[in-house]
């Protein structure tokens, strides 16, 4: 990833860094979601353990500050940069 100022080249797409880390991994949760099938909010009532651990990882993210370790952590794990 390189660049200066607010934005950043990743495998040749520009990426904005105005929001925060944890909208980032807000936003890629909520993507995920839509693209699997599913409401954003939709109760994890459903057998499919990706959507189930999707809603427990957007839960996770709703109940943790900008600097809980928690939001770094699944930033890693959906690759956000």
């Amino acid at each position: 990833m390189t660049g200066s100022g607010d934005s950043a080249s990743v495998d040749g797409h520009a990426l904005q860094m105005t929001e925060s880390l944890k909208a980032r991994v807000r936003e890629k949760l909520l993507r995920q979601i839509t693209e699997d099938g599913c409401d954003p909010g939709f109760e994890a009532d459903t057998d499919d353990p990706r959507l189930i651990s999707l809603a427990a990882d957007l839960a996770a993210l709703d109940e943790a500050a900008e600097d809980d370790p928690v939001v770094e952590d699944l930033a890693t794990r959906y690759w956000v940069p």
